[in-house]
């Protein structure tokens, strides 16, 4: 296993320190030996880390950290995992990860995915909460082989509503780019701009919800999934939910006006759909 730092490209020091912004990346790869998947390499640099704790059976737990405690303006994340072949690797957070307000300055995470013919990655990373008046540009860009599988779930929350908080104004902004034997199948970009209160109010929008999810499942099985997806997800409970399939992949979309409701449905989905427990950061 081999564990390096470097500098951040792209980000002057003399900006850094004016701005005391985090600044932070990660690299990880795994690989399938001897029936076991075993890390083959971990780079990190500024506040991003990679743990790996002690797990049972033949694949492979990461948990991803921001020692920075959350994302403000101008912070810039980077994230590569590298699933190697044979490799079964599931990626999560410790928490949910908070995006505070921003004076102006967009902060920006990038993700890059890579999935090795005969293996999986489960990429599980708990709820992202923005704050009000936050502004994060998300980038996912995903490269799979054909007999890959790849799961994708990831949640939004906006406000706190613990504090009674509100989303007046701010950026959102989610893309997610999935090529599977180097052809394109999975596009999908949402953006909130300036009044995402009022917009997160439109019944084409979010109808008064403030938390919302996503799974994507790209697999050689994807298509022939989505009956039993449907009756593992549950109806009412206060979050709405639908799962559609089409060319080799697999969309479930979760929609709740609170963050509690969204979860008592997604867990016990998750739970059913993998067919094994969650990562254990997930019950902390």
């Amino acid at each position: 296993m081999y564990v390096s730092a470097w500098p951040f490209d792209g980000v002057s020091q003399t900006e850094n320190q004016q701005r005391q912004r985090a600044v932070g990346r990660v690299a990880f790869s795994a690989a399938g030996l001897d029936g076991r998947t075993r890390p083959m390499q971990i780079e990190e640099s500024g506040s991003m880390r990679i743990r790996l704790p002690n797990a049972q059976g033949c694949g492979l737990d990461a948990v991803l950290v921001n020692t920075a405690g959350g994302i403000a303006c101008g912070d810039r994340f980077s994230v590569r995992i590298d699933s190697r072949s044979g490799a079964v690797v599931t990626v999560a957070t410790p928490a949910a990860e908070k995006v505070y307000r921003s004076d102006g300055p967009v902060a920006e995470l990038s993700v890059d995915l890579k999935v090795a013919a005969d293996s999986r990655l489960d990429w599980l990373p708990q709820e992202t909460l923005l704050f009000d008046r936050s502004r994060l540009r998300r980038n996912l860009a995903a490269d799979m082989a054909e007999s890959a599988s790849l799961t994708l779930f990831e949640a939004v929350v906006f406000g706190r509503e613990a504090r009674a908080e509100s989303i007046v104004d701010g950026l959102f902004e989610d893309r997610w780019r999935i090529r599977r034997g180097g052809r394109l199948v999975y596009a999908d970009t949402l953006r909130l701009d300036g009044p995402i209160g009022d917009l997160l109010q439109k019944p084409a929008v979010g109808k008064g919800a403030r938390a919302f999810a996503t799974l994507v499942h790209v697999a050689p099985d994807a298509e022939a999934r989505l009956n039993a997806v449907r009756e593992h997800l549950s109806a009412g409970n206060g979050c709405d939910a639908a799962a559609s399939a089409w060319n080799g992949l697999l969309a479930v979309r979760f929609c709740a006006m609170k963050v509690e409701a969204l979860r008592a449905a997604a867990i016990p989905f998750l739970l059913a759909f993998r067919g094994e427990p969650l990562p254990r950061v997930w019950l902390s």
